[in-house]
């Protein structure tokens, strides 16, 4: 089994920090350009379509789709998960304090990866054999791939997802719950899992109305309290919050004149772990976002586009840099270390270095919140793909496979699974970009306001 772990680890490692990693950038870019930069243009526009559909209680999503204030939520559930505090805090000791500029920078280019993503998504939505509304890439791919190639494709794509989300992904969100619990509090971890799981079965059950009802509450609530707890944090470390931008700015560039030689901490590495954590956080060109977005009732495909582009802004340029922030005014980073804090222990050191014992306990609830999220969010975007290839009558089943990786998830830490998870996130890439490329002439009119739907 070690064995076996440690080959998907090495075939996981060269699909991310190898081809993935100039591949989604790269989208990013041409979109960019093809857009003219509309991840700027727009995005004071995408703000204006999100608070003209604010709610915590919107209208119930049903068959024909949800509000795009919903859409966005269940986009955001799934992106702003355990990456953005045991991701941040994993770049940072991997690749210095300069990994943060460069995560910023991928992140500036996947807001315009998103927008294509959303747009297609509204674009080639449609219905499914009980008249819900659904869409995604499985649709967008079908459509520019006719025949045999299109299907494999689209087939692959769907396959992917619900291994690397709906089963794989879901047990290392399941894990990070209950082992952050079993630090704070000492709870078993098992018993996490199982109150997960009914928790997460009740509301798998509701169907998307109830996944929208939760996710609209759910997600602004978490992401106001994180970010007052890291702002309370950063008023305690005041001081410290000017040369910690510094030293993102000088060590993305030069990591030795801020770290010394003995990190070994090159800008290769500050780029490779920004650029990847970033991308791994905000999920653009993943194609998962898009099954939410498909959803949202609104206007123009255009409109759902532009509010795409707000989720990776606060995905990434707020609530990831937050706890980056906190972790570089705290003092307890030590890059490169052998013996260096990382992951969730680097991030749970930094909260309870001015909150104390209440530091670690913050951290737990905060991975409760994020990682519950996620698990609804890609529970749904595996279902969608679920019934695209087997329809609704295998959506219990699924379901019930669901609820038993969490509880199973919870309770183990097996390498091949997270393995695994990682693995079939980055196959999944390969057929979404496929189509972005394929399909980017489409996303360029669009960002000119040419009608599309004709």
């Amino acid at each position: 089994m070690e064995v076996l772990a440690d080959w998907v680890s090495r075939i996981s490692n060269v699909v991310w920090n190898g081809l993935l990693l100039y591949l989604l950038v790269g989208t990013g870019i041409v979109f960019t350009i093809r857009t003219r930069f509309i991840q700027v243009r727009k995005f004071g526009a995408g703000w204006k379509h999100l608070f003209g559909h604010f709610s915590l209680n919107g209208e119930k999503a049903g068959k024909d789709g949800m509000s795009p204030f919903q859409a966005l939520t269940t986009a955001i559930a799934a992106q702003v998960g355990t990456g953005n505090i045991a991701g941040a805090a994993t770049a940072l000791y991997s690749g210095g304090p300069g990994a943060i500029f460069w995560m910023w920078l991928s992140a500036f280019f996947g807001m315009s990866t998103i927008y294509g993503e959303a747009v297609l998504a509204q674009k080639y939505k449609t219905t499914d054999d009980k008249g819900h509304v659904t869409g995604g890439p499985i649709y967008y791919i079908r459509a520019r791939f006719q025949g045999g190639f299109g299907k494999f494709l689209a087939g692959f794509f769907s396959v992917a997802i619900i291994f690397a989300l709906g089963f794989t992904g879901n047990m290392v969100q399941a894990n990070s719950i209950s082992v952050a619990f079993k630090t704070a509090f000492g709870a078993p971890q098992i018993i996490v899992g199982v109150v997960c799981a009914i928790i997460a079965a009740f509301i798998f059950l509701g169907g998307v109305g109830r996944i929208a009802s939760v996710t609209e509450k759910v997600v602004p609530i978490m992401a106001l309290f994180y970010m007052a707890g890291c702002l309370v944090i950063l008023c305690f470390n005041h001081a410290a919050i000017i040369p910690a931008f510094k030293s993102i700015f000088v060590a993305a560039f030069d990591p030795q004149s801020i770290l010394g030689g003995a990190a070994g901490i090159t800008v290769r590495e500050a780029m490779r772990y920004g650029v990847a954590r970033g991308l791994f956080s905000n999920e653009a060109g993943m194609g998962s976002t898009p099954h939410a977005h498909a959803l949202a009732k609104v206007k123009r495909p255009q409109d759902q586009g532009e509010i795409a582009i707000v989720s990776v802004f606060i995905d990434t340029f707020v609530v990831l840099t937050l706890t980056a922030m906190v972790i570089l005014t705290s003092g307890m980073l030590n890059p490169g270390a052998p013996d260096g804090l990382q992951g969730t222990e680097l991030a749970q050191a930094a909260f309870s270095a001015s909150l104390g014992t209440l530091g670690g306990a913050f951290v737990a609830i905060c991975m409760l919140f994020f990682a519950f999220s996620t698990i609804i969010g890609w529970y749904f975007f595996g279902e969608q793909n679920v019934k695209a290839l087997f329809g609704h009558k295998a959506v219990k089943a699924y379901a019930a496979i669901v609820v038993v990786c969490i509880v199973i998830g919870s309770a183990l830490h097996v390498d091949l699974v997270w393995n695994l998870s990682d693995l079939f996130n980055g196959l999944m890439v390969f057929p979404n970009l496929i189509a972005l490329l394929a399909l980017s002439g489409l996303v360029a009119k669009a960002a000119h306001d040419k009608d599309i739907m004709k």
